[in-house]
C-alpha cells in the first residue's frame, strides 16, 4: 500500500485548477486521489511512514509505544489483553505515560467488517441467508449472467474493487469530510448492477464496497435499516453497551461524519470502547454465539503477506469470514483505520490469548496499532 500526504494532495488539486483541466481529466484525478486517501484510511495493514523498517523489527512493544506517543500530548492509546482467563487494559498518553483508567470512545474502522459478518452468520443460522447464494437473490438487481456469491464477498475474492467513484466524493474531499459520506444504499445497488464480473474466483482484493453490499443484503433480509439492525444486534445479542454505528458522539473528537444510513457504514462505521472490544474478543474465542465459530474457518488461502509485513511477522495466509488468518503464528486478526483513528484486534483461539489496541492517532502516524498489536500478541504467546 502506498502513502500520499495531505499536503501533496492539495498541491495536486491546486495545479489541476490552475492548469484548467477538462472535466473528464478532473474527475479521473479526483478518483485517483480519492482512492489514495481511502487506502490510507481503510485497509488490512497500514504503513509505518518513513521510519526505518529494520529499526522497527528490533523494537520491543514498549519501544514502539514510546516512539509513537513521543511528544504527543493528545495521544490516547488503550491496550487491552486477555490471558489465562484474566482481562486487563492500560491507557497510555504522551511519552508513554500511564493514564487513569477511563472509558473512551474510538472509531474502530474496518474491524466493523467482522461485526457485519457476524450478523450475516446469525442470519444464516436463522435460515434467512445462504452464503453460497449470489447476491442478486437478495437484492433487486438487473438481470445478468453472473453476480458473485456472498461467500466470495466476505473473503474479498469477488473481484469488486476497494470502492467505486460517486459524485459526492468530490464534494466530500474538498470539505475534508469522510469520503463515503451521503452515498446511499440505492446508489450502491445501482453501482452493483453496472459492474460486470466474470464467473470465477478472483485473487484477494480488499473491498469496502463488497462488505457494504453485505450490509445492503442484511437490510433487505431483515427489512430494516442497517444502522438499526446492527445496533440492536450488538446490544441484545452480543451484550455490548458502548459499541454503536457512529453518530458523531464521543469524548475523543475528530470522528468521521456519516449520514444515518450511509451505504458504507457496514464496512467501517462502528465506534467502540476497550471494555466492549475485549468482551467481543472473548466472545470470538469462546465461539459464543456458536455461529461465530464458522467465521474462523479457513474459507480460502490468499497468500497476501507482503515482504514488508513478513519482516514484521504479520501474516495474511488465509481468510475466514472477513477475519484474516495467520496460519504460521495461529493468530486470527483484523484491523481498522479512519482519518484520525487506528485499531487492532488479534487472538490465539487455542491459547485463549487476545490483544486489542485502540488509538486516537491516524493510521499512517508513526507505528500503527497493527504493528504494535501483532508484536505484543506474539510476545504473550512466547511467555
Amino acid at each position: 500500500m502506498f502513502q500520499i500526504s495531505a499536503k501533496n494532495i492539495w498541491k495536486t488539486i491546486y495545479k489541476i485548477t490552475l492548469k484548467g483541466y477538462t472535466k473528464s481529466k478532473m474527475k479521473k484525478m479526483i478518483l485517483f486521489i480519492t482512492l489514495a486517501v481511502v487506502i490510507i484510511g481503510f485497509g488490512i495493514f497500514f504503513g509505518v511512514g518513513a521510519y526505518q523498517m529494520n529499526k522497527i523489527t528490533t523494537m520491543t512493544f514498549k519501544d514502539m509505544l514510546l516512539f509513537t506517543t513521543k511528544n504527543n500530548e493528545k495521544a490516547v492509546i488503550t491496550v487491552g489483553i486477555i490471558k489465562n482467563g484474566d482481562t486487563s487494559y492500560v491507557l497510555y498518553g504522551g511519552n508513554g505515560v500511564t493514564l487513569p483508567q477511563a472509558t473512551h470512545i474510538y472509531e474502530i474502522g474496518s474491524i466493523t467488517k467482522t461485526f457485519t459478518a457476524a450478523l450475516l452468520f446469525k442470519a444464516a443460522d436463522e435460515g434467512k441467508i445462504n452464503i453460497d447464494d449470489a447476491i442478486n437473490k437478495y437484492l433487486n438487481l438487473p438481470k445478468k449472467e453472473y453476480y458473485p456469491a456472498i461467500r466470495h464477498i466476505i473473503t474479498h475474492t469477488s473481484g469488486y474493487n476497494r470502492l467505486y467513484f460517486e459524485s459526492q466524493m468530490i464534494l466530500n474531499f474538498f470539505n475534508r469530510r469522510n469520503l463515503h459520506y451521503s452515498i446511499s444504499k440505492e446508489q450502491l445497488i445501482y453501482r452493483v448492477g453496472k459492474i460486470n464480473l466474470k464467473n470465477r474466483t478472483y485473487d484477494f482484493k480488499y473491498s469496502n464496497f463488497g462488505l457494504s453490499i453485505i450490509g445492503a443484503v442484511l437490510s433487505e433480509v431483515y427489512q430494516e435499516d442497517f444502522t438499526k439492525i446492527m445496533n440492536v444486534y450488538i446490544k441484545e445479542e452480543l451484550g455490548l453497551e458502548n459499541t454503536i454505528i457512529s453518530n458523531g458522539s464521543g469524548d475523543l473528537g475528530n470522528y468521521w461524519e456519516w449520514s444515518e444510513n450511509d451505504a458504507y457504514l457496514p464496512a467501517g462505521g462502528l465506534t467502540s470502547a476497550i471494555e466492549d472490544m475485549l468482551k467481543y474478543a472473548q466472545l470470538q474465542m469462546n465461539n459464543v454465539p456458536e455461529y461465530l465459530s464458522n467465521m474462523h474457518n479457513i474459507f480460502t488461502e490468499i497468500n497476501a503477506t507482503s515482504s514488508r509485513n513478513a519482516n514484521m511477522n504479520i501474516r495474511m495466509d488465509s481468510i475466514g469470514a472477513t477475519w484474516i488468518i495467520d496460519s504460521k503464528n495461529n493468530i486470527i486478526w483484523h484491523n481498522g483505520g479512519t482519518g484520525d483513528y487506528n485499531s487492532y484486534l488479534g487472538f490465539d483461539e487455542k491459547r485463549q490469548i487476545a490483544v486489542v489496541i485502540l488509538s486516537n492517532l491516524p493510521p499512517n502516524y508513526r507505528i500503527p496499532a497493527t504493528v504494535m498489536g501483532a508484536k505484543l500478541l506474539k510476545d504473550l504467546q512466547s511467555e
